[in-house]
């Protein structure tokens, strides 16, 4: 297996362009590096013998490539449980850690245009593969495979419906049936097509489905629950009069939503939401995780029922991470992707769905009213990302002109600057002295460490001022 295209694991694992650097050849070396690495494990959790758990997505071959990752692994000694069906993410993570397998791979890339596919890794406690794990496996690359006399045992398993049980026992099922609210539901072509569905028909919840066909060209969209992407969830709940519209993303482990205008509801104010009632109803124990891109509103929310707050990287390992070591009640990324100890150090968009679809019954509200609640008590915020898609010499160009020192972005004055993960400008906003509670202006620069790609995120008091400070950004981006 000679490696044809360097392979490099990010924060959630190894993603290429299928055909180009995803190729079965790639995959295989990288089968072969996990193999390599839980042979090499000390750790009786580990243990080769306990076998491995292996899922796949929706997108072009993900079958084929799980099945070659498969035979690899199993033919290393390590037994293999493979996906019988099309699966979750979380899912697969849930049956990694019920089955008490060594670990878990995952065929996806997750919320990637359907050109790309990817490799994620998933530890035995359920979860995104600790950094510590990650360069483990990475560097066993370039490693022989490793032959076993005998191939261990190939076994062909539906991993849905014991998930599925566990996500329905988490929620109060009777009391969303009892609330009478509708819902558009947004499978955007991904794994979790059918499963929202099915149980809200069993429990006699009115909704409608969109986009839970097979296609793995994603058609017209990228399978990311953000706008533009999810403007066909909007049209739908304003079309069905639904009280909210619930989106996953191609692997189900994000979550995005509409609310019942139409209206995008952010990641961050869905994560909110969330903290609010687990805080206020639930009064579970445990310390709140953010990541270091993710809206300040959480902090509030924390501060008021006094709960410790850690900002971390960006990434799901990092909240992963803080799962493991602390007493965690829930924790959370930007990109939809939200966790809560509780069930599994994991996202989990399909579970989140369901709480979202709790708190409205039990609060007796729909998703804006909700949302709106919040902007009332801990003052508006705004949230906004562009990616520019730009050479890596413009991209470090940029960087390093930040590093160097701004002054400010849309006329505001540059207060303080943070680097645990880019480069995040604090400002003076003359526009927060006119609000209540403003929330703080910010800008972050972040540079993709594996693509040509920079991502340049903003929150505000209002939604002008974060668009201002988004194209203040991209303009001192692009400068040459």
């Amino acid at each position: 297996m000679a490696q044809t295209t360097a392979i490099k694991f990010g924060t959630d694992g190894w993603r290429g362009i299928i055909a180009d650097d995803f190729t079965f050849d790639n995959v295989r070396i990288a089968a072969s590096a996990v193999a390599n690495y839980l042979h090499a494990s000390t750790d009786p959790k580990e243990a080769v013998s306990k076998g491995i758990c292996i899922g796949y997505d929706t997108r072009f071959a993900s079958d084929r490539f799980a099945r070659a990752v498969a035979e690899v692994v199993a033919a290393s000694g390590i037994p293999i449980k493979l996906a019988s069906r099309i699966t979750p993410t979380p899912a697969l993570s849930y049956a990694v850690r019920e089955l008490g397998a060594a670990g878990g791979v995952m065929i996806t890339s997750s919320h990637n245009p359907f050109q790309w596919n990817g490799v994620k890794y998933k530890a035995w406690y359920g979860g995104s593969g600790k950094p510590s794990i990650i360069s483990a496996i990475e560097s066993h690359l370039a490693d022989a495979p490793i032959k076993a006399a005998t191939p261990a045992s190939i076994e062909e398993v539906d991993f849905v419906p014991a998930y599925v049980d566990a996500i329905k026992k988490f929620v109060d099922l009777d009391l969303i049936a009892k609330a009478g609210k509708k819902f558009a539901i947004d499978c955007m072509y991904g794994a979790g097509a059918g499963i929202i569905s099915a149980i809200f028909t069993e429990i006699g919840v009115n909704h409608i489905q969109i986009r839970a066909e097979h296609d793995p060209l994603f058609p017209g969209i990228n399978p990311e629950p953000i706008e533009p992407h999810i403007i066909a969830l909007e049209e739908a709940v304003v079309a069905n009069k639904c009280d909210a519209g619930l989106a996953t993303d191609g692997d189900a482990d994000r979550i995005g939503a509409a609310d019942e205008h139409g209206n995008f509801v952010d990641p961050h104010k869905i994560y909110a939401v969330l903290l609010e009632w687990l805080l206020k109803r639930k009064g579970w124990p445990g310390d709140i995780t953010r990541a270091f891109n993710t809206t300040l509103m959480l902090d509030r929310i924390a501060a008021k029922y006094g709960r410790t707050l850690h900002e971390h990287g960006i990434g799901f390992k990092f909240v992963c991470d803080l799962m493991l070591e602390k007493d965690i009640l829930i924790g959370g990324e930007e990109s939809g992707g939200i966790g809560i100890s509780r069930h599994l150090p994991e996202r989990d968009g399909l579970l989140n769905s369901l709480l979202l679809a709790n708190v409205m019954a039990e609060e007796g509200k729909t998703l804006g009213e909700l949302v709106a609640d919040l902007q009332a008590e801990y003052g508006e915020h705004q949230y906004g990302r562009i990616d520019l898609h730009i050479p890596d010499d413009i991209k470090n160009a940029a960087i390093a002109r930040a590093r160097a020192g701004v002054k400010e972005f849309a006329g505001m004055a540059v207060e303080h600057v943070e680097t645990l993960d880019g480069i995040k400008f604090f400002l003076d906003n003359p526009e927060a002295k006119t609000k209540p509670n403003a929330a703080k202006s910010w800008l972050l620069l972040r540079a993709s460490g594996t693509e040509p790609l920079m991502r340049i995120y903003s929150e505000s008091c209002s939604k002008e001022s974060v668009q201002k400070l988004l194209e203040a950004g991209r303009k001192f981006a692009l400068e040459s």
